[in-house]
């Protein structure tokens, strides 16, 4: 499943995928699988992003609007 939010979040801070990949000790290839919904989100990379991005897990994925 792709999340949008995740994608648009990393371009808004103007992270590169080898930047936030680097932020998350994940090669920028993993990430970018992540990413595109090739792959599922491990729950502890959701929790990193949530902590990075200062958002809740249910904003990444879409559940809420509010961060």
């Amino acid at each position: 499943m792709k999340f949008q939010r995740i994608q648009d979040l990393r371009i808004d801070n103007d992270l590169t995928i080898k930047e936030i990949s680097a932020m998350l000790d994940l090669h920028r290839d993993v990430y970018s699988r992540y990413e595109k919904g090739l792959r599922d989100f491990p729950i502890d990379i959701l929790i990193k992003l949530a902590d990075i991005y200062h958002c809740s897990i249910d904003y990444l994925v879409g559940r809420v609007d509010t961060k």
